[in-house]
């Protein structure tokens, strides 16, 4: 009780400054939804009570960006608030530099209990034989401020196996389920301690491969079995938000708990794929996943970074739907300000704002763009309007295999779309807007050379990067 005499007590000052004391955070993170696999966009065959729920209680933020098109980049700056390539994730599977200052750190400094739950993918691509993550894994959640963890490498379906604080256990039944009940448990054992609690639940699903139960799948008996079990992980994980939701209400914290749901990146495409490395066959995901905007995971188009994503709060944030351009980097700036985290523990050099000023009211413009940059792609986003430096993957496909000659012999150009006219990218307006586009362009150039400063070393205290404790091929 003498914990929560001090929250009293500080809370006292917090609520003066607009800040409420030590609510449980609970970010949520889908792996590969695309933007238009809810029901709240009208999908025409997918049904999400649970989400449709949330987004009818919440903040609903139609124009929210991953900060990378990609999982493993996407993840590191949720933690981070820094664009990925600061923090030593250049691309899928690499691992995090652990001389990051992370969210999960800042919440332990801050008086709370801190816990991951499932896919974690900053410390490589493939787990070790047999074993989800052991606990000499020198990138373990433990090892970035979690203070419990039950999860994965990377990819699981039914009846999954997970690592809890380095130890395997078996467990049967549908994943998304399994890892909700897992965190519920923790949640009621940590507010009985009257320790807030600060969570991530990364799910892996609607990822490849696909595995669902037949009553998930039943709803699309007539697809192809890939779209099928596509949209049955889809079909369980609401569930489980469901499940989430009505379990903080049992425990009597719901009012007193923000739960941020996200998609780690844009949806799957429709066209298949022969994968090179084994000749497989992976079909295209159908019906479309983005909805009405251009391109898919992997892609500097909207379709690869427009996600999802909703912010419930009862009694702190006012229902309504936004339009307010806002990202994954500004997860961490915003969860210093409403919960009265150090400022101290965020990297000085970072590349997000706080949104707690649109939780109250909707703003006009955002005043800081938006940055990307993977693998030599780059993308600077000013509220109507987003440059690329991109070469369009998709062409490099014939008849659903990719073609590596292809690819190479795509150039990359300058693009430049006003994404709120023309959300599916048809019109480039490169030529048609120059003062815009330089404008753009020598932003987009002065923060590249932060970045690169950053890729170095710059920003931590030794002045470079230490080594990793294992192999990174980009390094």
């Amino acid at each position: 009780m003498v914990f929560r005499r001090l929250v009293t007590l500080l809370g006292l000052t917090l609520v003066s400054m607009g800040v409420i004391a030590a609510p449980n955070v609970i970010l949520v993170m889908a792996d590969d939804m695309g933007y238009a696999q809810t029901s709240y966009y009208n999908h025409p065959v997918l049904k999400t009570p649970n989400l449709d729920a949330m987004a009818e209680s919440g903040l609903r933020m139609d124009r929210f960006y991953t900060g990378a098109p990609q999982c493993s980049t996407t993840r590191a700056t949720v933690l981070t608030g820094r664009t990925n390539d600061r923090t030593g994730v250049f691309t899928v599977g690499d691992a995090i530099n652990k001389q990051e200052k992370t969210l999960s750190q800042a919440f332990r400094n801050a008086g709370y209990t801190t816990a991951h739950f499932g896919k974690w993918h900053l410390n490589q691509v493939h787990a070790p034989q047999g074993n989800p993550m052991p606990l000499s894994d020198p990138h373990n959640p433990g090892e970035l401020g979690f203070d419990y963890w039950l999860s994965e490498t990377n990819q699981f379906n039914l009846d999954p196996e997970f690592s809890r604080m380095g130890t395997v256990e078996q467990f049967k039944g549908e994943s998304s389920e399994i890892l909700v009940a897992e965190a519920l448990k923790f949640i009621e054992a940590e507010n009985e301690k009257d320790k807030p609690v600060f969570a991530l639940i990364w799910y892996a699903s609607p990822h490849g491969p696909m595995e669902a139960f037949d009553d998930d799948k039943a709803p699309f008996v007539d697809m192809h079995e890939f779209s099928a079990a596509h949209h049955g992980e889809i079909i369980a994980m609401d569930r489980s938000i469901g499940q989430l939701r009505q379990g903080l209400r049992d425990l009597g914290i719901a009012d007193d708990t923000l739960v941020w749901f996200i998609s780690d990146n844009g949806g799957l495409p429709t066209f298949g794929v022969t994968r090179g490395s084994t000749g497989d066959y992976i079909p295209g995901v159908i019906p479309d996943s983005t909805g009405h905007l251009r391109g898919f995971k992997s892609s500097f188009y909207e379709g690869g970074f427009r996600v999802p994503a909703i912010v419930e709060w009862p009694g702190h944030i006012e229902p309504r739907v936004s339009q307010f351009p806002s990202t994954t980097l500004d997860m961490f700036p915003t969860l210093i300000e409403i919960t009265g985290l150090s400022p101290d523990d965020i990297n000085r050099v970072h590349d997000g704002i706080s949104l707690a000023p649109n939780f109250k009211r909707e703003r006009k413009r955002r005043k800081q763009p938006i940055g990307f940059r993977v693998l030599g792609n780059f993308g600077w986003l000013d509220n109507d309007y987003k440059l690329i430096y991109y070469r369009d993957y998709e062409q490099a496909f014939v008849d659903g295999s990719f073609s590596t000659e292809l690819m190479e012999s795509l150039t990359k150009e300058w693009q430049l779309y006003n994404v709120v006219e023309d959300p599916s990218e048809q019109n480039n307006l490169i030529e048609a807007k120059p003062r815009i586009a330089a404008r753009m362009r020598s932003q987009l150039d002065a923060w590249n050379a932060s970045v690169d400063r950053s890729v170095e070393g710059s920003d931590y205290p030794e002045g470079r990067v230490l080594p990793l404790g294992r192999e990174n091929p980009r390094r």
